[in-house]
């Protein structure tokens, strides 16, 4: 069995950010004081739990969270009613937000101040869809499928503008704005793409790579947007394809048979996953690692003022009381 590993994969700029901003609280908080993450800060299983074993705390619910506690905001991005029902509760609030779904925010906020009407193409129930949404709720309209177009209440042609989820499928998304184009040919578009740069990498390494083998992992929560899509697409090019948490999800009878396997990972995925499946398809399977680098994408984010100013708290605090 050849195994290949689909470059790049796993962990993107934005999910970097929003662990890291998790794990630098965590190292400068008391053990005794909570810290909250509103949702999962990112959607992997294994690194929610992580976390939590640390010590974060995961609400789903503001209203939870006692007067006073620090808040992490996920890296989905969350709508201003939730900013402030979290002020009126007095919470030190640490905005996770991947800058890249802020950037559809901006966008969103933008076109609402003209006046204009928004079609937010997206899975209605994702977080960041409903953060997105919350920005201007009286202009946006969601658009799932093609099939949702013709219901669409649309005032002014010329005053509407789409923007979109930044995890989607690529392909998916241009069937929908193509026929958003042929129904309302003034319809503005962003002005540059909103589906995010590590979506779009690996989903066209899959696309390339995942007809040239006989089975394709991609490693990643059943809640990952962007994992399940990649799934989609190697099944689309005629591969069959597997969403596993870890290696302990892979079903020995998939493997039967299979000469060339590839493996890639969602956006939220740890890379210690990857190496775990590896060696267990090595160990058990004779399997031969033939592709094993990683690509580096490049890109990085720089830690939100939020977090800054609070770590600024903590050093004042902690001298303060050694003086």
């Amino acid at each position: 069995m050849r195994i290949k590993l689909s470059n790049p994969r796993g962990f993107c700029a934005g999910v970097r950010m929003a662990v890291d901003i998790v794990d630098q609280i965590l190292d400068v908080t008391d053990e005794n004081e909570k810290i909250y993450v509103y949702h999962e800060i990112v959607h992997n299983k294994h690194v929610v739990e992580r976390l939590r074993q640390r010590g974060a705390i995961f609400v789903e619910d503001i209203e939870e969270i006692p007067s006073g506690s620090v808040i992490v905001f996920s890296a989905h991005g969350v709508s201003p009613l939730i900013k402030k029902t979290a002020r009126n509760r007095n919470l030190t609030c640490i905005d996770a937000t991947c800058p890249l779904v802020t950037k559809v925010h901006a966008e969103a906020i933008r076109y609402a101040k003209r006046g204009w009407q928004i079609l937010l193409i997206g899975h209605k129930n994702h977080q960041e869809v409903m953060g997105t949404q919350g920005e201007a709720p009286h202009a946006i309209q969601i658009v799932e499928t093609v099939d949702d177009i013709p219901e669409l209440d649309i005032i002014d042609s010329t005053k509407l503008a789409y923007v979109t989820q930044t995890t989607l499928s690529t392909d998916d998304a241009e069937i929908i704005i193509r026929a958003l184009q042929e129904h309302f040919p003034e319809i503005h578009s962003p002005p540059t793409d909103d589906i995010c740069y590590a979506t779009t990498n690996r989903q066209i390494s899959v696309r390339m790579e995942a007809p040239k083998a006989n089975l394709v992992l991609v490693v990643g929560s059943k809640n990952s947007s962007n994992s399940l899509r990649l799934t989609e697409i190697a099944k689309t090019a005629g591969t069959p394809s597997y969403l596993v948490d870890d290696v302990s999800k892979i079903n020995p009878k998939w493997l039967q048979g299979i000469n060339d396997i590839l493996i890639t990972a969602g956006a939220s995925a740890p890379e210690h996953l990857v190496v775990e499946i590896v060696r267990h398809l090595v160990d058990n399977y004779g399997g031969e690692l033939v592709e094993e680098s990683n690509v580096d994408e490049g890109m990085s984010f720089s830690m939100p003022s939020s977090l800054t100013n609070f770590l600024q708290h903590i050093e004042i605090t902690v001298k303060g009381q050694k003086s």
